[in-house]
């Protein structure tokens, strides 16, 4: 008797959500709206990955987050071929680096924030990311008295939820679409091949400050972007600022 009644129940309560959903569709616009009850997930946002530009300016940025005894060599490169570059830092990095942290901005390049312990944020809690960002920030601001515009997440994991916080806190979350591979410990005949193959007007390009053959690699790189009439921009001089949509593949498109 017991377990009829529980079943007439549940039947009920089966057939009054029921009853509510193609309430809801009918009102909403007929069945593709009962379907969204359903099947609904929030749209998945992505970060800008490159940009759409008639221009042939292109950001070449540098990850730090562990070895540091290449940074200085790479600075004076840059600088000796006149290249505009960002450079985004752990926090935990500008601890240990404050002198370099003074340099790169003193050479007149751009620094934003890689998180402050490098964790994958998209596994943290909307405090923790906040906590991350907040953090690195500060201790970068600290150093240079300006403001931080770029992040990028470590390992390039995001959700909706870290793209939002970042957002919040007036910071452009930066992925990339060229990849020197430069982490792998390739060649620097490689890691210009990597790059060259795939730059176009508008690419970001990913490198790091610590990579095996970086510094050797950087010279005939920039020689061989400038001759194809690339121009070097700092990330924040690349990226719109407002009035821009991002399709699904990352591209930052002024409207």
């Amino acid at each position: 008797m017991h377990f009829h009644i529980i079943k007439l129940r549940t039947i009920k309560i089966v057939a009054f959500v029921l009853l509510v959903c193609v309430t809801l569709a009918v009102n909403w616009g007929g069945s593709g709206a009962l379907a969204t009850v359903f099947f609904y997930k929030p749209l998945r946002k992505v970060p800008i990955y490159c940009v759409d530009t008639n221009t042939k300016n292109i950001a070449i940025s540098f990850d730090a987050a562990w070895g540091s005894d290449k940074t200085e060599a790479i600075i004076d490169i840059l600088k000796g071929n006149d290249v505009s570059a960002t450079f985004f830092l752990v926090g935990m990095w500008v601890d240990k680096n404050e002198a370099l942290v003074k340099k790169i901005d003193e050479a007149g390049f751009e620094i934003g924030t890689h998180s402050n312990l490098h964790p994958d944020m998209s596994k943290l809690s909307k405090n923790q990311m906040e906590l991350e960002l907040t953090s690195s920030v500060k201790k970068i601001e600290d150093i240079t008295n300006k403001k931080v515009k770029v992040f990028r997440a470590p390992y390039g994991a995001y959700n909706n939820t870290l793209l939002d916080t970042a957002e919040s806190l007036g910071l452009k979350t930066i992925q990339w679409d060229v990849d020197s591979l430069d982490w792998k410990g390739v060649s620097a005949s490689q890691i210009c091949s990597n790059i060259l193959n795939k730059v176009k007007s508008g690419s970001i390009i990913l490198c790091h400050n610590n990579a095996d053959h970086i510094v050797e690699a950087l010279p005939s790189l920039i020689s061989t972007l400038k001759a194809c009439g690339y121009n070097f921009v700092k990330m924040s001089d690349l990226v719109y600022s407002d009035n821009y949509t991002i399709d699904a593949t990352g591209k930052q498109i002024k409207n």
